[in-house]
């Protein structure tokens, strides 16, 4: 197995590297939409920031990475099986899957296991990749050019949080619950809203213009590619400390408080940019209370709040004819007439 590149070492993509922590923290923020530049580190950032993750317990010979500490609804059929049964357990490291733009559905949501039913004549279920990414991340890659069925398949299991097949007289139902990172280039293609809506967080990546960061991430890269063990044990440390202030985070965040002027201002921002439903304020607070756990504290504040607005609500706002401003322009421009 190829050693992951270190998430200390990533140089630069401050923002990436942030909204990938948030998410990781609280997965109920809904993911991550990376939009940028081939080559800006996009599909590296994240198996790194999986690589430094805590391993997670599953229950032992389940194909759906069951959490045994948890107890129905949350686990798949074959676990449920006696409530008062203890449930045994091993720790695996966490799961990074790769959803391919060319996987057709069967592939994505699970099927008839084909083989067992020719050779024992057995109906069988057959997992697919979100039974494998579930209680991780799933990666989709030019996310922006995934066919129209997929997507579908995939709201639905957002929405739910679980997977549910009927088909060739199967009735399978399991969890899948994942951090759903995406990635690709605008220009190639838009990606549809229903889907957009469903990422918590969105994120702009540019190739470095200054000549210092290009030079350093270079030999950065050179560095890991000549010798990977002694470039991550270089790193070793700092990846230690920033894996325990995760892990710190992920216990803290349903601790940490949110004061009404909080949600107050969350309201009043989404209010002024004229963003649909409500959630831009709900991601906007749960992003908010995930960076004060990050940062070790039990209460969330408008700086905390005004640090996650611009990937919280840049893909949440309606398009104005009358108005060609960016979207970072707009939300910018939004919150200094609050001030006003």
């Amino acid at each position: 197995m190829a050693l992951p590149y270190p998430f200390t070492a990533i140089v630069a993509q401050e923002e990436m590297k942030q909204a990938l922590m948030i998410a990781a923290v609280d997965q109920s923020i809904g993911g991550v939409l990376v939009f940028g530049d081939r080559g800006t580190g996009k599909s590296t950032a994240i198996r790194a920031l999986a690589a430094l993750l805590p391993k997670m317990r599953v229950v032992t010979g389940c194909a759906y990475n069951c959490d045994p500490a948890t107890r129905k609804p949350g686990l798949c059929e074959r676990c449920i099986g006696d409530p008062d049964a203890e449930l045994k357990g091993h720790a695996v490291p966490l799961p990074v899957v790769d959803l391919p733009l060319g996987a057709t559905e069967d592939r994505v949501i699970g099927a008839l296991d084909i083989e067992r039913a020719l050779h024992k004549g057995e109906k069988a279920f057959e997992p697919g990749l979100l039974a494998q990414a579930h209680r991780g991340f799933l990666y989709i890659d030019e996310v922006n050019l995934l066919e129209d069925h997929i997507v579908d398949a995939l709201l639905d299991v957002a929405a739910s949080g679980e997977n549910v097949v009927e088909r060739e007289g199967l009735s399978i139902r399991h969890p899948a619950k994942f951090v759903l990172v995406g990635s690709g280039n605008p220009e190639e293609g838009e990606l549809r809203p229903q889907l957009l809506d469903r990422f918590g967080l969105s994120v702009d990546v540019r190739t470095p213009t200054e000549i210092k960061t290009r030079v350093s991430i270079v030999q950065s890269r050179d560095a890991f590619e000549r010798d990977r063990e002694a470039f991550i044990k270089k790193w070793q440390r700092k990846e230690g400390t920033l894996r325990k202030q995760i892990e710190r985070a992920r216990s803290l965040v349903n601790e940490v408080d949110t004061p009404e002027q909080l949600l107050e201002r969350a309201a009043r921002i989404c209010v002024a940019l004229g963003t649909d439903g409500l959630r831009g304020e709900l991601t906007l607070i749960r992003a908010a209370r995930a960076t004060a756990a990050l940062a070790g504290e039990t209460c969330a504040t408008i700086e905390h709040l005004d640090s996650v607005v611009l990937p919280v609500l840049r893909h949440r706002l309606r398009r104005d004819p009358l108005d060609e401003s960016g979207s970072e322009t707009r939300i910018l421009r939004a919150m200094a007439n609050l001030e006003a």
